[in-house]
């Protein structure tokens, strides 16, 4: 956990200090806003949790909503293959970038996950991978530009039906 705070706080970028250092503005007008409403109890109330609300929701929608914008990208998928004389799944594919900055490093993330045909349970399924793995593609991708990805997920030995969920993240 602390690794990924520590990796976190290293790949933030300008507009993210801007995002939150705007938040924490808000939500300190808001409490001095509640202390100066404290004669009228609810509304006092009210601007305590909306500051808190502001705090915690538009710091967390606030960062994915930003880094989608500004880092647009596509994911596709050339070739899927359960590998015969070992235990492994081969995924090649290639990452777009869609935006108007270059990409630094992409992170991939990769789970696999059963499917049961049961109109319930399949939407479940890819929130709960059986197999998780991840890759990073340490290499410039310009606007436009394409870069190709490939990767063993080892040990694999699940002999039914799977489908594969890709997740990524540029910088």
């Amino acid at each position: 956990m602390k690794t990924k705070l520590i990796d976190f706080i290293h790949n933030l970028i300008l507009y993210d200090y801007l995002l939150f250092g705007g938040i924490i503005l808000l939500f300190i007008l808001l409490l001095v806003l509640a202390v100066i409403a404290r004669e009228r109890l609810v509304l006092a109330i009210v601007l305590v949790f909306l500051a808190f609300g502001i705090l915690t929701g538009g710091s967390f929608f606030g960062y994915t909503m930003l880094h989608k914008y500004l880092f647009k990208h596509t994911i596709s998928v050339s070739e899927l293959k359960a590998l015969e004389f070992t235990e492994a799944l081969l995924i090649k594919g290639e990452i777009t970038n869609r935006s108007k900055r270059t990409f630094q490093e992409c992170t991939l993330d990769i789970g696999v996950h059963k499917v049961t045909h049961n109109r319930y349970v399949d939407p479940l399924y890819p929130y709960f991978p059986f197999k998780k793995t991840s890759i990073s593609v340490k290499q410039e991708i310009g606007p436009g530009e394409n870069a190709s990805f490939k990767l063993f997920v080892e040990p694999f030995r699940y002999t039914k039906e799977y489908n594969i969920t890709i997740k990524g993240s540029c910088r």
